[in-house]
Order: structure tokens, then sequence, then C-alpha cells
């Protein structure tokens, strides 16, 4: 007997069922059945179910001589069920990968309840996915199980059947099935919740809702809509059978009226010469089952008063009149957007007549998002460095957590934003500042930059239209005109900062110093590194490592990786993965659920993660030149290396200098783990070659090099960088068979700002 029989109706879905079908068979989680109900769909969904069924035993194709209806079709398919639980899809939908291993986890967890409810997030045709808004009411918090009455706040998740496993022995004792016609959900999902014993929750997205533009029958006109009075006639029915139910009534009735309303409203769902009937049904139900006992909602007692009196005329005017007022306030908002820029623009011109402030400055990075990267490094050593000096971060209000709290906050588009840019001598980022700021006579411009480039930047995209994406190269070259320093951190990235960024001013100087974020890789001891693993929950002693892939121009979502359980398993149970997505990508979807894999993309400071980590594995990302600092092993994954190099481009063959071992494919990726060579001699050598042309200057000392020459003006030949043979890096925590640690140095110095260190060693003097 299989835990799970999956459910999967299909009707007029031959462009989707390949993807719903192979959402579930891809699952890590085996033990199940796929039923696939073939409704007498006069499309190809037939020959596709077959087509499943002939190649994967698992597949149970059934095909209804007629049509019945998505109810009815879901009932064949209880009726060949053999699982321990009932899974529904629609065929349109698919499963998140490793959702029914998440789902059996819980179930087992939770001592298998009778219902378990997990999430769903709306997925779009742009590729946008936006989870539930009603997801708090999964919170896996409190008693494991419970009864309906426990947690009521479930019904405000969406009443539909396929964000739920049934446990099938209760079906069939309740007698649960699907009733024709549209609504279908609406009496089985009310009685089963109301009825269950046990309820448990599983905060976790579980199922893509395709939002598809077109198709989805509850949004075609029709009059099958008038099927909603006979579905809830059955939940009431049901309520009446029982009567410890009773308590129930009066919150359906609430919710009740609630669809009724949203149906009436709703655009392209009633035919127009038939909504004045809808609406004296909808009033008659009210009177045949209303149950005070449950006050309305003060926003909804008017819409539900309008109902009970069958106001069909006044509620309309209401609701047009709504309309209206949404519209005229939308309007409205768009009007004080464009008041508020003028507003602002004209604050800005007066600030520029203000003399500039000579012990101002002002730091960004990465399009205002935390305290980060080389300004973030650079602004910790000014304010040691630079008498008087007062400084800001310019970031997002849910990044100001992560700035000093000797460094005042900015947030972007405000008036202190502008009179900043306006007034502070010294203004640096990591990226470009508003296309609109006017950089005035006694205004100092640093562009940090973020990563010396493998991939293609600047004008070197214009013939690379997947990456620049709409770029205004004329724009561009302006803001390059802004800029009186450009940091590079080796040869490499000064001939290409110069191509690639070509200034027009005559002033602009190249800075060929290093990357300040790179100083802490020289400071950290072993007990900061020790202190960062405990607070990412690495075992002590655990080999950690970082997979850090970067974007990709050619994908809208996070490129799929290697299956990083395949790594752990060759690298045995005392090892872990970091695992952090580019931040390009935002929230992307939890993945397969790991024991051993800990999700750092949220962690604001990707330093603080490679000290932390024992080696890296990354593909084109820059950090490789940044970890290689650290004298750690550096894994190369580049599976998509053709399309990658067709899309974005890249400055040089990483096959003839790389880090270390490169694999391109994931066998390939868990053979050099399996063999070793990812810590060998030879890796180790090509990590040397790596470092000695990539990081020459990242020795410690690269953030005071830069504010000795920017803000204190010091033009002297800046002192001998240390050779990175003669470097102490921090050293790796891991276990030591594995990867052998350097000496520790002592403990004496200030640690740097922005990683949360207790205590740094000094960096190693010529």
């Amino acid at each position: 007997m299989p835990r799970f029989s999956v459910i999967v109706p299909a009707y007029r879905v031959q462009a989707y069922l390949h993807e719903s079908l192979d959402s579930v068979l891809a699952q890590s989680f085996e033990d199940f059945e796929l039923i696939a109900v073939d409704d007498c769909s006069p499309d190809a969904c037939g020959a596709v179910i077959d087509e499943f069924a002939a190649r994967d035993q698992r597949v149970r194709a059934l095909h209804l001589p007629e049509n019945v209806g998505l109810g009815r079709a879901r009932n064949a398919g209880i009726a060949q069920a053999t699982g321990d639980y009932l899974i529904f899809l629609d065929s349109d939908d698919t499963l998140a990968p490793g959702a029914l291993r998440a789902v059996a986890d819980r179930i087992r967890a939770t001592g298998e309840p009778d219902v378990l409810v997990y999430d769903y997030a709306r997925t779009f045709w742009t590729g946008e996915s936006v989870r539930n808004t009603f997801a708090e009411h999964l919170a896996e918090t409190g008693p494991a199980t419970f009864t309906l009455a426990g947690r009521p706040g479930l019904l405000k998740v969406l009443m539909v059947v396929w964000n739920k496993a049934y446990r099938r022995a209760f079906v069939e004792a309740e007698g649960f099935a699907f009733p024709p016609g549209y609504y279908e959900d609406t009496p089985w999902t009310y009685p089963v919740l109301m009825a269950a014993r046990s309820i448990a929750v599983l905060d976790r997205v579980c199922v893509g809702y395709r939002q598809r533009r077109q198709g989805n029958i509850l949004a075609t006109t029709s009059r099958r809509h008038f099927d909603i009075f006979e579905q809830y006639d059955r939940v009431f029915a049901f309520i009446d059978a029982r009567p410890g139910l009773a308590p129930w009534r009066p919150v359906i009735y609430r919710r009740m009226l609630d669809h009724f309303c949203t149906l009436f409203t709703a655009r392209g769902r009633l035919p127009r010469d038939s909504r004045a009937e809808f609406f004296r049904r909808a009033r008659a139900h009210c009177g045949r089952y209303r149950a005070p006992g449950i006050p309305a909602p003060r926003r909804a007692r008017l819409r539900h008063g309008l109902i009970r009196l069958g106001a069909h005329r006044t509620y309309r005017a209401l609701w047009a009149a709504q309309s209206l007022h949404s519209r005229l306030r939308r309007a409205g908002a768009a009007v004080r957007r464009v008041l508020r820029a003028a507003a602002l623009q004209a604050y800005y011109r007066v600030q520029l007549r203000l003399p500039v402030q000579a012990d101002r400055a002002v730091f960004a990075a990465y399009w205002h998002r935390g305290y980060a990267c080389n300004p973030a490094a650079i602004e910790a050593k000014a304010r040691e460095l630079v008498p008087g000096l007062r400084t800001a971060w310019i970031c997002r209000p849910e990044d100001a957590h992560t700035v000093p709290a000797a460094t005042h906050r900015i947030t972007p588009g405000t008036y202190g934003y502008w009179r900043a840019l306006a007034r502070s001598r010294y203004l640096v980022n990591n990226v470009n500042f508003d296309r609109r700021l006017v950089k005035r006579r006694g205004q100092v411009l640093l562009q940090t930059h973020h990563g010396t480039p493998l991939k293609t930047m600047g004008l070197d995209l214009q013939n690379r239209p997947a990456a620049a994406r709409g770029t205004d190269f004329g724009q561009l070259l302006a803001n390059v005109d802004k800029w009186d320093f450009s940091l590079s951190a080796n040869r490499h990235s000064t001939l290409v900062w110069e191509r690639a960024y070509p200034s027009a001013s005559a002033n602009c100087v190249m800075l060929e110093y290093g990357y300040p974020r790179n100083d802490i890789y020289q400071r950290a001891t072993a007990e900061d590194v020790a202190r960062l693993r405990a607070s990412l929950g690495i075992p002590e002693g655990a080999l950690a490592l970082l997979y850090a892939p970067t974007h990709r121009d050619y994908r809208r979502d996070q490129h799929p990786g290697p299956d990083l359980a395949r790594v752990l398993r060759v690298l045995g149970p005392g090892a872990v993965v970091l695992t952090r997505a580019h931040y390009s990508y935002g929230d992307v979807p939890a993945g397969e659920p790991h024991p051993r894999i800990i999700d750092v993309s949220g962690h604001p400071c990707v330093e603080a993660l490679a000290l932390a980590s024992d080696a890296l594995i990354t593909d084109y990302s820059s950090l490789m030149f940044d970890y290689a600092n650290l004298d750690r092993p550096v894994v190369i994954h580049c599976g998509d290396r053709e399309a990658y190099e067709a899309a974005r481009g890249t400055y040089f063959d990483l096959h003839s200098c790389p880090p270390g071992a490169i694999a391109h494919s994931e066998d390939e990726l868990v053979d050099v783990f399996a063999t070793g060579h990812w810590r060998g001699a030879r890796s180790a050598r090509l990590r040397e070659a790596f470092r000695e042309r990539f990081c020459p200057y990242d020795d410690g000392h690269a953030a005071e090099r830069v504010v000795r020459r920017v803000f204190l003006g010091d033009t002297a030949a800046q002192p001998r960088a240390i050779p990175p043979a003669e470097r102490r890096p921090a050293p790796a925590a891991g276990r030591p068979a594995q990867i052998p640690a350097p000496a520790a140095a002592p403990a004496d110095a200030q640690a740097p700002a922005g990683l949360g260190l207790a205590a740094a060693r000094p960096a190693n003097r010529p």
C-alpha cells in the first residue's frame, strides 16, 4: 500500500499536463501512486496520460467514458486509490520540489492526522510567484494536532481541495465525495475540516497554483455559477445532520455571504441578464440559513445587510460608487506621487545652491540594500582614520538594522536623501547613484565596483541584448563621467574598467589598491570563525561547503543547481552545505529539505559566510576571486557554460586559469569530491596561481589605502602590498584531517565593522 494516492483529473489542459505530472514523478519521496483521470477530454490529455503510464509503473491511467466534471472525476480517482493519504492536484498546477517528502515527514511527526493543510503560491506567466497571503495561519506553533475549533483561522486560507492531504480511512468512514457542478470544493472542504478530529499544518509552499490567462472555468461567464447555491445547501445539510456542528452554522453563514458578494461583483462571471435573479436567490439563502450569533466584520455589514434585504439596485449602485472611489483614490495617489517628486527635486535644487559640507560622506551599495561590500569596509575605516568625518548610509528601511549605530541611516527618495547627495563632499557606491545626481565642484565620487569581472560589463554588453536588457548606454557614460575615482582589485580589473567604463573626464583616477571588502579575510581570528559558524548552526568540527551561484541573464528564475545531497552523501555525515541564492532573485522558494543543507540566502554578509565555510562551490560568480584570499578550496561547477557565455560572455576562459577543480556536470562534481581532487595538491597549485594573478593587493590594508588617498589626500606612493605567499588568512575550522588550518594570530585589534566580530587580529605587515 503506497503512502500517497495523488489524484490528477484532466480536461482540456494538454499544454500543462506534462509539467503537472512531471512535478509529481520528480519527487524525491517515491512511495506514491499517481492516478491520472482523463475526464473524456477532447484534446490530447488522454494520450499524454497513457504516455506517462507506459513509462512509469506508479502512474495509473483512468479514462472516463463521458465528461463528468471535476468533482466526479476526482471521485473516480478516489475509488481507485489505495494510498494511506489522498492528495489532489489540478492538472495545470504543480507540486513543488520536495513537497511529498515534507508532507510525509510532517504527517509522521504529527501522528497521522485526519487532515494536513499545507501552503501554496500563485504562479504567473511572468515567472512571478506570490505566496498565500494568509500563510500565518499555517504556522507550526502550538499543539501538533488540533480541531478546527482550536484554529478557526484556517477558514481564511483558500477553501480548495488541493492544499491538503486527507487520511483515506477518514474520508471513507465519513463518506465524503465531491458533488457535480461548479464550486465542488465548497461542500467537500468545509465538512472535512469541521468533521476532522485531528488537523495539522505544514508551513511550506507545496503547490504552484497557476494563474492562467484563460481556461479557468470559474472565470468564465456562465449561469453555471448558480451552482454555488446548491453547494451551500449541501454544506448546511451536513451541519444539520450533526448537532455537534451547530456552533459552526453562523460562521459558515457569514462566509457564504462573503462568497456571494465576491461572485456577484466579479467581472465576467454572471451573465448580465442574470444578476437580479442571482441576488434574489442569494436573499432566499440568507433567509433560509440565517444564524445570528457572530456579528459580521464592520466592513462587511452593509454588504450582508443589502443581500438580506434583496436590495439589488442599491448594492450595484454602492458597488459602482466604491469602484469609482477606488479609482479616484488611486488617481489621487498618483497625483500625490508626482507632486512629491516635483517637491523633492525643487528641494534638491535649493540644496545644490548651499555649500558642500566637507565633513560629510554618504555611502550606498547594491541599489540601496544593506551595509555591505567595499563601501561598508571603506566607511568603517574612514570613521576610524578621518577626524571629524560624519558618515551616512543610504538603504531601504528593511535593511537599516545592518548599519552600524555610529552611522546615520538615510531612506532613499526622502528629503534627507537628496540633501545628502547635494551637500556631502564624499559620495561612495559600488553601483551608480541616481541618474539625477548633479556632480558639484568640490564633491568627490568614488566608484568601488563589486567584484572582479569574469562576465562582460558596461559598454562590452552592447552586443549582448540578453544581458544588457535595455541598458541606456548613453546614460551609463553620463554616470561614469561623474566618477573621480574607480577602484580596482587587480591589473585585469583595471584593464576591463578602463575599456568598459571609459570616462570623458581627465580627472578620473584608477585606484589599483585591492578590494576593501576582502580585508576581513586577513584580520579575522579562529575565534571569530568559530563564532560565525555557531551563529549559522554549523556543528562543531563539521566540514562546511558554501554553494553560491551567480545569476543567469538567460533565465528569469534561479538556475537549477546540482543535487547537493549527492555531494553530502560522498563527504559523509560530518559535512554540511550552506546555500546562498543570488540577491537578484529575491526570495527563492525552498527546495528539497535536507537536515545538513542550510539556506543562508537571507544573510546580510557574504564575507561572514565565506569565513564560516571550509570550501566554496560556485560557477561564474566573482566571489571566487575574493574567496581565493582565504586559501581554501574552490570548486567550479559550470554545467551550462555554453549558454552562459553565449548570453553574457566572459573576459577570459576560466579553464585557462581556474581557482581549483572544474566540474562540467553534476556527476563530475560528485566525482571531484569523491576522489578528493577538490582539496588535492593540483587544486592547491591552481589556487596559488589564481591568487597571485587576481589577489595581489588584498593584504588586509586595501580600505586604509583607499581612505588615505581619497579622504585624506595622501598622494604619496602607497606601501608595497604584502605578497600572497606571506599572508596569514583566517584559518578554516573544518575537520583538520581534511583541511589543514594555518596558525592563528593573536587577537589584539578591533574587529572590522559589518561582520559582528568581537575581535580581530591585525593584518600582516611587510
